[in-house]
């Protein structure tokens, strides 16, 4: 776990989005050796867009762990380098297991609609069921006036943050079968705001609305939907998204004064993928944030 010292980063920026893992400043903590899986998805098949890094890498790590073979998304060309580290880390923890389990790593924008089908048909190709799925895809980016938000980066952070979420969904859910898991990721932002990143609130609001109303929608089949709502945690996308004096300063503004790991926030999706932990749980959302009191 993070130590409550560590509570600012070296200044950094990178210039594009998606950010680059292998290049930030600590690196971030994807894996810890205090995490003790105990074989709570072993046989599933765990679908995670945006599992290259950050967070996502984080929970394709615990899922392997825990028994599950791993699909995850990523942006071609720009998150190749990630993607490659992370399928090696999938491929060891296979290897440990001795079961022969094969990751897979699928390029996709998933801006586009047909880009999420092609994900879902390539994963039911190979693996021919999916019990999981973690919406999980995501971009920022900071601006201190509406003034400033284009049409063009509206309609970008919404489809990548909530359209995204609607498309891997509607495709998914058709192979999914009772005891199965959806799981979103929305953000501490969605409940208190942010002035400074007013349309990813937006959209992150909007998962909540879509994790509540589709977990009614669901819960006849037996399928439950939950959300995981993480306050600061040091990602790509911090370095990639914010001024470099922000990102100094990053996470200091929570009681805990420090930004969480992708390793501490993780464990709360393993929790709403596991029947044995879960099963009486759907339509909620956990709040791993480092002490923001939150309702609502």
């Amino acid at each position: 776990m993070a130590s409550q010292k560590e509570s600012s980063f070296p200044a950094q920026r990178q210039d594009t989005q998606p950010g680059k893992e292998h290049v930030m400043d600590p690196t971030p903590q994807a894996a810890t050796h205090q995490y003790k899986p105990a074989n709570k998805l072993q046989g599933k098949v765990a679908v995670v867009t945006g599992g290259d890094s950050g967070i996502g890498r984080a929970v394709c790590y615990c899922f392997a762990q825990e028994g599950a073979t791993v699909v995850f998304t990523y942006v071609k060309t720009q998150e190749e380098k990630d993607a490659n580290d992370t399928l090696d880390m999938l491929r060891d923890i296979a290897k440990q297991h001795g079961s022969g389990r094969e990751p897979m790593a699928i390029p996709a924008d998933l801006y586009f609609e047909d880009n999420c089908r092609k994900v879902i048909d390539e994963v039911i190709n190979a693996h021919g069921q999916i019990d999981i799925l973690v919406n999980n895809a995501a971009e920022q980016y900071v601006q201190t006036s509406i003034q400033e938000i284009s049409e063009e980066q509206l309609e970008r952070v919404f489809r990548t943050n909530i359209f995204s979420y609607f498309f891997m969904t509607k495709y998914a859910v058709k192979h999914m079968k009772e005891g199965a898991s959806i799981i979103n990721t929305t953000s501490i932002n969605a409940y208190k705001g942010n002035a400074k990143l007013l349309d990813y609130t937006s959209t992150k609001g909007a998962i909540v609305a879509f994790t509540r109303g589709l977990a009614l929608q669901l819960v006849e089949k037996g399928i439950r939907v939950n959300g995981v709502a993480p306050g600061p945690v040091w990602t790509p996308l911090i370095p990639a998204s914010m001024p470099e004096e922000m990102v100094k300063s990053f996470g200091k503004e929570v009681p805990m004064q420090r930004a969480g790991q992708p390793s501490e926030i993780a464990p709360s999706y393993v929790f709403l993928a596991s029947n044995v932990d879960s099963s009486y749980i759907t339509g909620q959302v956990l709040h791993p944030n480092g002490g923001v009191v939150i309702n609502g």
